[in-house]
This record gives structure tokens, sequence and C-alpha cells, in this order.
């Protein structure tokens, strides 16, 4: 299977977060690592210019975004009259540096301080300094050296990370660089395919917490869209070690063994998820799928009611179980699930050739059945199946229309 393909058929798990108060943020500033601004670009080369320190502590610095004008244009003032009285104005200069990355955002960084702790405790007066002078919540988002195995000049980027992670939880927060800083840096770059780069943050983030199962998933899940699948069963597998009962490790299993086309296994694997969790669209989507190739059509039907329920926007399910009705000769049954199906997914030519078998079986909405029938086949012109049921909605509209025209005659 080619690596595109792998990419249309794959759709693995990643752990979410189960606080609804949390999510993602809209703008992620990590992107300024790889896309930096002309700010951010000023301020790096400046910090570069000074000579690695035993200590150094780097922030990005954010008022809220939903301040008003007033206190979006008295930012910059107090942020630098804030950065100088915690620094001792007349060393600042010695002791750190700072840029406006925009009229809400600020980097900065310091030195000279006896230990790490001393250094947070200087950000921590800064950020309430300011919260107060402002009147507003303050996001930050920090990172020191030595840390780890990280070099100086990853200082900086940490912290763009680790912003990125205070802003899950929004407004308010601050959260020093660690390892799920590093997955969601990972998972950002994960969602903008560069795979390369977010198998590296996973990678460092794994270095900081071994265990971290998240971080062993997400490797399985990047290694897997890559077509990187010995790779990525490898990572799964060391995750379900350490919990065998992780709901979205043994799913991932699972569907390596089903683009392997080990659907035994497959399905082995997708019941133990299910008995985990029966509540995952995708676990009840993907083992209904597979059931009902393997001709287990009252198990399948099951699961796919449930993943319907799961996910009633979605036309997969509904495609699914349209199929086992009509293969049940349940016309009306199958005719209803079709009719979901294409309401969701307007281009789902199984779908339409389905509608319009179920529409003939029942000889009702001839018209509508044929136009159905001609759409599938333009979408897949080459299915034998669509074809045949074209053909048979041709002969039945063409057998009504001369029913029609006896009947017509007959009256007259």
């Amino acid at each position: 299977m080619t690596q595109k393909c792998i990419a249309k058929e794959i759709h693995f798990l990643k752990k979410g977060s189960k606080d609804d108060q949390i999510h993602p943020p809209q703008t992620y500033f990590s992107d300024l690592i790889h896309t930096p601004g002309v700010q951010y670009k000023a301020f790096e080369d400046r910090l570069n210019q000074i000579p690695p320190k035993n200590g150094l502590i780097c922030a990005i610095v954010q008022i809220d975004v939903d301040a008003g004008e007033t206190v979006k244009k008295k930012a910059r003032d107090s942020f630098e009259a804030c950065f100088n009285s915690i620094l001792d104005k007349a060393s600042s200069q010695n002791r750190g540096l700072w840029e406006a990355l925009d009229e809400t955002a600020f980097a900065l960084a310091f030195w000279d301080y006896d230990r790490e702790k001393d250094g947070l405790r200087l950000l921590t007066l800064l950020r309430d300094k300011i919260s107060k002078q402002l009147e507003t919540r303050i996001l930050m988002g920090t990172a020191s050296f030595p840390c780890h195995d990280f070099s100086w000049d990853a200082t900086l980027p940490n912290a763009l990370k680790a912003i990125d992670h205070a802003a899950f939880f929004g407004p308010g927060h601050m959260i020093h660089f660690d390892a799920v800083s590093l997955n969601i840096s990972g998972d950002r770059r994960f969602q903008l395919e560069q795979y390369e780069q977010a198998l590296a943050d996973f990678q460092a983030g794994l270095a900081i917490s071994p265990k971290d199962i998240n971080l062993i998933n997400s490797l399985g899940v990047t290694h897997g869209i890559m077509g990187n699948l010995d790779k990525a069963l490898e990572f799964f597998e060391s995750a379900s070690a350490i919990n065998p009962k992780e709901v979205m490790v043994v799913y991932n299993i699972g569907l390596i063994h089903r683009i392997n086309e080990k659907n035994k296994k497959a399905v082995f694997y997708l019941k133990k998820a299910h008995g985990i969790s029966p509540e995952v669209f995708e676990i009840e989507l993907l083992l209904g799928h597979l059931l009902y190739k393997q001709a287990q059509p009252d198990q399948a039907l099951v699961h796919i009611e449930a993943a319907c329920r799961l996910k009633p926007d979605a036309g997969t399910p509904f495609r699914i179980k349209g199929q086992i009705l009509l293969d049940r000769e349940d016309a009306v049954g199958a005719g209803a699930a079709f009719n979901s199906a294409v309401k969701f997914s307007p281009a789902d030519a199984a779908a339409l050739s389905g509608y319009a078998k179920a529409m003939a079986l029942q000889e009702k909405n001839l018209t509508i059945a044929l136009s159905f029938a001609q759409k599938s086949l333009g979408l897949d012109p080459d299915n034998p199946l669509y074809k045949e049921r074209l053909e048979e909605i041709r002969e039945l509209t063409a057998q009504a229309q001369d029913a029609g025209r006896g009947n017509a005659i007959k009256s007259a």
C-alpha cells in the first residue's frame, strides 16, 4: 500500500482532553520557530549575541487578547516598566532583554540569578505586576537553561512551546516547559503535516518522560501516517506493555493489522478496545465494518448502530447500515439509512447507488433513483455493481413509463 493510500485509510486515535474547559489555542506561538516574524527574529538575534550563561530563563508573555484597546495601548509601557523594576533598571541591560512581538505579546530573557527557582520567582513577580497594573489576565510560557539535553539556543523556542501549552488552559495560566509542551508542539507539527519535526518533538518529550503513553502513541501515529507501519506497531506495543487497557493504543494496534490486511487480528484487538470503552466512534465503526466484511451482519449491525448514535452527522456508518439492511432485503430500512448517508456525504458513490437500489426495490421515486444511480456511476465509472443497478433502474423506469402510457390510452 502506498503512503498516499495509507494516509487516506488511517484514522488513528490520539489522546484528547477530558476537560471541556481545555481548548487548543487559536494561534500557536511555536509557529514562529519555523516562520519567524521580524520582531521575533530581532529578539532571537539579540539573545544569540549574549555569551551562553550557566543560567538562562526565557519567557513569552501575552496579555489577555480580549482586553480593551486602552489596555493594549498601555501594554508596552507597562511591560517595560515592570521588566525594569524586577531586574533593577540600572543593571537590566546587563541582566536581561525583552522585545514586543505585537501589541499583546512580549518575549523576554534574563540571567544572573543564583538558582532556577529564583529566576522563576522573578517571572511570577513580573506576571503579577503586569496583571495588576493593566488589570487583566496574563498568559505566560517559560523555559530555562540548563534543561535536560537542550542547548542554550533551544531555550527561547522551548518558551514558545510552553506558552502554547499554557494557552490550552486560557489567560491567567503560566506553564514551565516540560514533556507535555513537546507533545503539544509535536501535535501542531503533525497537524501541519510536518511529520519529521513532529517526530523530533515527540522523541524529545519521551527523553524527558520515558513512560508517557501519549508521547509513545503519538510517535506510533506519526510513523503510521508516514507509512512506517512496522515502526508504528513497535511503539503501540510498547505503549500497550505499559498500560494494556489504554484504549487508544489497543485500537491503533488493531488498525495497523487492518491496514496490513490481517483482519482476524484486527477484529481481536478492536473487540478488546470495545470492551475497554464501548463509546468510541472509531472503534465501533471499524469493528462493525470488519464484521460485515466477515459475513457477520448481525454482530456488525450492533456496532454500526452504535457508531450512528455516537456521531449522528457522519455518513459512513449510515451507509454501512444501509448495505446490511439491503442485504436483508429490508428496502424501507435501507432507504432510510442511505438517505442519512447521502445527506451527510453527498459524494458517497456507494451510498448513492445503494439508495437508488432501495428505492427501486420499493418501485417508488424511480426518477430520483435513476439520477442517483447515474451519479454513483459518474463517481466510480468502472464499478460493475453500480452499472448493473443503473441498468435495472433504467428498465424499471421504462416499464413504469410504458405502463403509464397504457393506462392513459385506456382512460381515453
